[in-house]
């Protein structure tokens, strides 16, 4: 696939990019190029290969779901000036 001057500017125009006309034909052979070297993926052969995310083979530690905390709503608000129930009390900020 091959880029033209005026995909550039198309691209540029999208992007909300200001390419001065003079350097749009040497970003039109940059991108070709670009592309040239994608399209040459296309011809690895890649049957049987398993997908990846990284090179190495981890999996992330697991843990049980399990509360391992909790219970100390008293010991908490103790140190609240104000407490109604389980809940701290804060002043009204919205009318």
């Amino acid at each position: 696939m091959s880029i033209t001057v005026e995909d550039v500017s198309k691209i540029a125009n999208l992007a909300r990019i200001d390419v001065p006309e003079a350097e749009k034909p040497h970003l039109a052979g940059q991108l070709s190029g670009m592309l040239k070297f994608v399209e040459q993926l296309n011809e690895v052969n890649t049957e049987g290969v398993q997908p990846m995310t990284t090179a190495a083979q981890m999996k992330l530690p697991r843990r049980a779901d399990a509360v391992t905390d909790g219970g100390y709503a008293g010991d908490l608000l103790a140190n609240a000036p104000e407490a109604t129930g389980n809940f701290f009390v804060v002043p009204k900020v919205i009318e």
